[in-house]
This record gives C-alpha cells, sequence and structure tokens, in this order.
C-alpha cells in the first residue's frame, strides 16, 4: 500500500498557494452544500473515469469530509505516479480552522 501524507488545513492553504491542486473527492450533494473555493471536485465513485483530469505535473491535495476517502484516493494516485497528500480531518478540519466555505452559487456553504 502506497504511503499517504496528511497535511493540516494551514498547510493545504499553502501548498495550493504555492500551485497544488486541491481535489475533492466527495460526492456532488456533499460538494454542493460546501466546498473550498478553489477545489476542483472529482468524486471517489467517478474517479476511475475522470483521472485524465487531474495533472500530473502538480502536487495533488485530496479532500473530503473527514479524510478517510480522500486518503484512499490519495494512496490510489500515489500508486498511479502522481505526487499527493491528504488533508487530515477533511473539509470539517478545513471549516473549523476559519476557512471559506462556498455553495454550489457561490453563497456560504456548509460541510455535510
Amino acid at each position: 500500500m502506497a504511503e499517504i501524507t496528511d497535511v493540516d488545513p494551514q498547510q493545504a492553504v499553502a501548498l495550493v498557494g504555492e500551485g497544488a491542486l486541491l481535489l475533492d473527492v466527495r460526492e456532488v450533494e456533499e460538494w454542493d452544500a460546501g466546498h473550498a473555493p478553489q477545489a476542483v471536485h472529482v468524486a471517489m465513485s467517478v474517479l476511475s473515469e475522470r483521472t485524465g483530469e487531474i495533472p500530473t505535473d502538480r502536487l495533488v491535495v485530496c479532500v473530503c469530509r473527514s479524510g478517510g476517502r480522500s486518503a484512499a484516493v490519495g494512496e490510489a494516485l500515489v500508486r498511479g505516479g502522481w505526487e499527493a497528500v491528504n488533508l487530515g480531518g477533511g473539509m470539517h478540519a478545513w471549516s473549523a480552522a476559519g476557512l471559506p466555505v462556498v455553495d454550489a452559487g457561490g453563497g456560504p456553504g456548509q460541510v455535510i
């Protein structure tokens, strides 16, 4: 099994600021309710069909609700040749850190 490193929300923000991709792997309903404004959405359930959309030339920071699904996705990406880390605690940790969460319309969102 590939090793995946956990990062905290502040580290994730710094990595994204340096060019990393924030990849949200939650399902559509979760994404629509609330996500990080700079995130890209590819649900774990469709990842195998959409891996071509994930750049291989930059770090991928994987995020889900609490960190479990995104860790599994990160491990799969690492096995596939990507450089990836996991946002430990997921969107719950992101929100608890006071970082922005927006809904599908761009307004204030919530983590469900």
